[in-house]
């Protein structure tokens, strides 16, 4: 999906914890490349650190993580601080999985983008990442 960076939105989509489902991180994956995004999946079981790592290497427009743990109220603040640390303050940062609603409107409030809840249309995730690049990272130009 190119935008006003004349380039494809990049995204990291990755799985934090011990976690070993994938199947949906690995579906919405696919979804982004399908709505033309550059998708890098860094597979299971990774540490906040090494997401945050990968998406400043990868010079990422957004973070995805995927989380079905219940850990989303620690590993999302974690992922928030070090990427404020290494200063990917215009990177989105959204996600989804088994993250009840109260849960969600936290994390928002914290500065986490929108989180979505399993059956999300694939669409609308990819609209919603596409818009916030739009948005927030045409400044790079």
């Amino acid at each position: 999906m190119t935008n006003k960076l004349q380039r494809p939105v990049r995204v990291l989509v990755a799985k934090v914890g011990l976690d070993g489902h994938d199947r949906g991180a690995k579906v919405i994956a696919t979804a982004l490349r399908d709505a033309g995004m550059e998708v890098i999946y860094t597979s299971l079981r990774q540490t906040p650190d090494m997401v945050v790592n990968a998406a400043l290497q990868e010079d990422v427009d957004a973070i995805g993580i995927s989380i079905l743990s219940g850990a989303h109220n620690t590993v999302f603040p974690k992922v928030l601080q070090l990427m404020k640390e290494k200063g990917l303050d215009n990177v989105l940062l959204t996600g989804g999985g088994i993250i009840p609603e109260e849960d969600m409107a936290s994390l928002q409030k914290m500065g986490v983008g929108k989180l979505f809840a399993p059956g999300a249309p694939t669409s609308e995730i990819a609209d919603y990442i596409s818009e916030w690049v739009a948005a927030h990272r045409s400044n790079l130009l």
